[in-house]
């Protein structure tokens, strides 16, 4: 999946931890690492509009899309 969470590079610009990040916007250092990780197949917006307002961002700033035309098939196409 092309999608890049990039929530580290914005926790390190602003000199913050995660676990500080997640006691702020209340969520367990658990979700919070599994996102940051990757290994999350979902995110409420609730969520992450509070990690924008409290890390001062953008939404485009915590996660990234490299462009892959394999995500126009869907499961099982061999041919597009």
């Amino acid at each position: 999946m092309p999608i890049r969470v990039t929530l580290d590079a914005v926790l390190n610009a602003r000199g913050v931890t995660a676990k500080a990040i997640a006691e702020r916007i209340g969520i367990s250092e658990t979700q919070l690492s599994l996102f940051r990780s990757g290994k999350v197949r979902g995110l409420r917006f609730t969520t992450l509009s509070k990690l924008c307002l409290v890390l001062d961002c953008d939404a485009g700033e915590l996660l990234s899309y490299q462009r892959d035309e394999s995500d126009l098939l869907t499961p099982g196409d061999d041919d597009g």
